[in-house]
């Protein structure tokens, strides 16, 4: 049986396991938001980043890839390394996924991904919804194992412009991190 994988956030840029297929689409109902907390990759218990997870919304399209995985072997490898990857997300989903925004049936159906949900009890590291501005400084500042937060949004910015993607929350994320890092410069000069 073949394994699919959707990436909305790092996953896009660095799978970090083998795939025999990459497919750049998307999911629908849902949006991408920098709302999940991040104590072990890009902040610490003390300081937490932000990366995504994806909150329900109808109408709307979360865009991403899809690596398919044949081999039995892989997909066994490729999901525990995931389970640690992904640990700070307690929700696993199977949704459909599409790559062409005017054909109406699903390109691959069943595809598995990860969800940090809103629930405190059972996702201690939401961070939940905040203003643009907010969420920028806490970017700004964290930095964990995995590099400073900001490197996470710049690099999934561009790794959505790469494939024509426009998300008004990454874009309004970075450019409000742009803005206080040459505002942050200037004050030093």
């Amino acid at each position: 049986m073949v394994m699919w994988v959707f990436g909305y956030g790092s996953l896009i840029w660095k799978a970090g396991f083998n795939s025999d297929e990459r497919l750049v689409g998307f999911i629908k109902g849902y949006r991408r938001v920098f709302y999940q907390g991040s104590t072990d990759h890009r902040g610490t218990p003390e300081f937490p980043g932000r990366t995504v997870t994806l909150e329900p919304a109808e109408g709307e399209v979360c865009w991403g890839v899809a690596y398919k995985i044949i081999k039995e072997e892989d997909q066994e490898i490729a999901l525990t390394y995931l389970e640690v990857r992904e640990k700070q997300y307690d929700k696993k989903a199977y949704v459909d996924f599409f790559t062409d925004p005017v054909v109406a049936s699903p390109a691959v159906s069943g595809v598995m991904v990860y969800i940090a949900s809103p629930d405190k009890k059972l996702n201690v590291n939401y961070l939940g919804p905040a203003s643009t501005e907010e969420i920028a400084k806490q970017i700004v500042v964290a930095e964990g194992p995995s590099g400073p937060n900001r490197d996470y949004l710049f690099q999934l910015e561009k790794a959505l412009l790469q494939f024509g993607c426009k998300d008004e929350h990454v874009i309004d994320l970075a450019n409000e991190v742009r803005r206080i890092l040459l505002e942050t410069e200037s004050t030093f000069a």
